[in-house]
């Protein structure tokens, strides 16, 4: 008899962690950290092609509440920034699942971009948020390769064709050309920020919109935020204690990434990945981090 209620408690407790578990609501999450727009078979940044499946991924996962992302970028292309973010807001729409975003060490520029795909949105204190702008940067070799001897020839079909080009001297009227199309990067960027934070904001657009980057006390004060904490805890506050994360990655085999490739293109590919590296340091490393 005692035999048969202690089964009856074993199965009870069994059935009870089970029911409880199945009970307990589900979260996604992605990490999406780079330089957006770069990539090389060492070293992914964030790319649409590369993230889409990720992301399909996590709003596809059974059951969830919501999904989460935390993002770790001081930006890059604004075509691959616009790509993700519209996949993001489509699919939670279509789902009706919420987006929750958490800004990591750095959300700039393209990152804070990715940022806005978020219902809400979240930081660290020392987070790096904001630098709403657009920028170009190039170098100037005219009077080096004077200096060398070295004759810079080029033909194009179209008098703007070679705009930009490091090798020739400045012209005004492709200066001009180069700020057009920044301006309508700009406004695009400036639309975004005040379609999802508008009422939010708790400065004038001269303020905010200066390529200008604050730590997250200070985001949260002008509205670029909603608030100072991280994924865990404020995926508990939201779903409960025990929500559980079902993390989106995807793995990768670095060896079999070096056999798979002929040996003589292993030191080119090499070489690539550690300037890719370089330069996203660099990125990086410009928000003082």
């Amino acid at each position: 008899m005692n035999h048969s209620k202690n089964c009856n408690c074993i199965f009870t407790k069994i059935f009870c962690k089970i029911f409880k578990k199945n009970k307990n609501k589900k979260v996604a999450h992605l990490t999406l950290s780079g330089v957006i727009g770069k990539d090389s078979k060492f070293e992914t940044g964030i790319n649409f092609i590369n993230n889409a499946p990720l992301i399909k991924k996590a709003f596809e996962s059974k059951k969830i509440s919501a999904v989460a992302l935390s993002i770790n970028s001081p930006g890059g292309s604004p075509v691959q920034s616009e790509l993700i973010y519209n996949y993001i807001r489509e699919l939670s729409e279509k789902n009706k699942i919420p987006v929750y975003t958490f800004a990591q060490d750095v959300s700039a520029s393209g990152g804070y971009w990715l940022l806005l795909s978020g219902d809400e949105i979240y930081a660290h204190n020392s987070s790096i948020i904001g630098s709403i702008g657009v920028i170009f940067s190039s170098f100037g070799f005219v009077d080096l390769i004077k200096k060398i001897g070295v004759d810079r020839r080029i033909y194009t079909e179209g008098k703007n064709k070679a705009i930009l080009d490091p090798f020739l001297p400045e012209e005004q009227a492709n200066i001009e050309i180069l700020k057009q199309a920044q301006k309508d990067i700009f406004d695009n960027f400036k639309d975004l920020v005040r379609k999802h934070r508008g009422q939010k904001l708790t400065k004038n657009e001269e303020e905010i919109f200066t390529g200008a980057f604050w730590a997250g006390k200070t985001a949260l004060d002008l509205g670029l935020v909603d608030g100072i904490t991280d994924m865990r805890k404020k995926m508990q506050e939201k779903f409960g204690e025990e929500v559980e994360f079902i993390e989106i990655t995807t793995k990768k085999s670095f060896i079999k990434s070096l056999i798979s490739e002929k040996s003589s293109s292993l030191y080119a590919d090499a070489f690539a990945g550690i300037l890719n590296k370089i330069e996203e340091r660099i990125s990086f490393n410009k928000f003082g981090l």
